[in-house]
């Protein structure tokens, strides 16, 4: 049966994205498929659909890195159609179609259960962004920051990672920092947690090899330059998560804050997380995510409204959380 998807291909004009009618003869090789209900758009997403960064290795591409849904035919033996499945990463949407589809094929291993009492939209609204700011929270604990050692930044703080991630925080009684470029959005950062809002400029200026110490431990979805600055203000033990690269994949930083302070760049890697931490990550979110807030930072669009959410998540002008409910 039919069905349609968004499609990336690529000539010698170059790479551009497009509507598509396909059907299952069309999708890639694997054990489970999959009637996707919803996906969501991510940085990552963005800059695949825009074609603003190299993210398709593959074309044609159906785009889209992480979907949640049902189970429609299975030959893996962990599942059985009905079952209600999310996935996140593993290269889907980048070498392997993806969730910006009203079907997907995936392997059966890559895939993980909706949890008890939260439904595939809830699933999304965590998305690849909100997954990877637990596994930022999950570093934190395991280097051992806790709420009493002092505040903690969060870079990209309207982003996805991170206003997920100030969500996390606060309800595990930290007291958390917020730094955007988007001052404005100070209502709504307060509203998910943030004990206060910082201009994302603060860390734009050049790099000291040791700045004055600010803060307990950072979550930082920016990189480059930003990274640099906010490891050179980390207290001495401190912890850095790092996950993202919205400024830039270069970090102009040197050793100091490591050989003299003890700091630990912790880097965040959500494609290739091993099964048992993600299960493990899964069962985090369900405990300590607040879905009332996860509700009021999550914004619903169509597989239609796509392109354009996309041009805009990389020209930094979404917030929050983004589903598209294509079911």
């Amino acid at each position: 049966m039919p069905f349609r998807a968004i499609l990336i291909t690529k000539t010698d004009a170059g790479q551009k994205a497009d509507f598509a009618t396909l059907d299952e003869s069309d999708l890639m090789d694997g054990d489970v498929t999959v009637d996707v209900s919803h996906s969501s758009v991510n940085f990552k997403d963005g800059l695949a659909v825009t074609g603003k960064a190299p993210i398709a290795r593959r074309f044609p591409l159906i785009p889209g890195i992480d979907f949640a849904g049902t189970v429609r035919s299975s030959t893996h033996p962990r599942w059985k159609a009905g079952d209600q499945v999310v996935l996140n990463g593993y290269g889907v949407g980048e070498g392997h179609h993806g969730g910006f589809s009203e079907v997907a094929r995936v392997n059966g291993d890559w895939l993980v259960p909706v949890p008890k009492g939260w439904t595939a939209a809830d699933c999304m609204s965590v998305g690849v962004a909100g997954y990877t700011a637990m596994l930022c929270v999950m570093a934190l604990e395991e280097q051992g920051v806790k709420p009493t050692d002092g505040d903690i930044l969060v870079t990209g703080a309207a982003g996805g990672v991170g206003t997920t991630a100030i969500v996390i925080l606060a309800r595990l009684g930290y007291r958390v920092i917020a730094s955007t470029g988007r001052l404005s959005e100070e209502p709504f950062l307060k509203s998910l947690g943030a004990a206060g809002v910082i201009d994302r400029n603060e860390f734009n200026g050049p790099v000291k090899p040791l700045a004055k110490t600010r803060w307990a431990g950072a979550i930082d979805s920016v990189g480059s330059v930003t990274l640099a600055n906010v490891i050179s203000q980390i207290n001495p033990e401190g912890t850095v998560a790092a996950c993202g690269l919205a400024q830039g994949m270069d970090l102009p930083t040197n050793v100091a804050p490591f050989i003299l302070r003890g700091v630990k760049l912790v880097g965040i890697n959500s494609v290739s997380t091993p099964m048992p931490r993600r299960l493990q990550v899964w069962d985090r979110l369900v405990k300590d995510l607040d879905l009332s807030k996860l509700h009021a930072l999550t914004t619903h669009v169509k597989l239609d409204d796509v392109p354009k959410i996309a041009a805009d998540i990389v020209e930094g002008k979404v917030k929050g959380r983004v589903v598209v409910d294509i079911g």
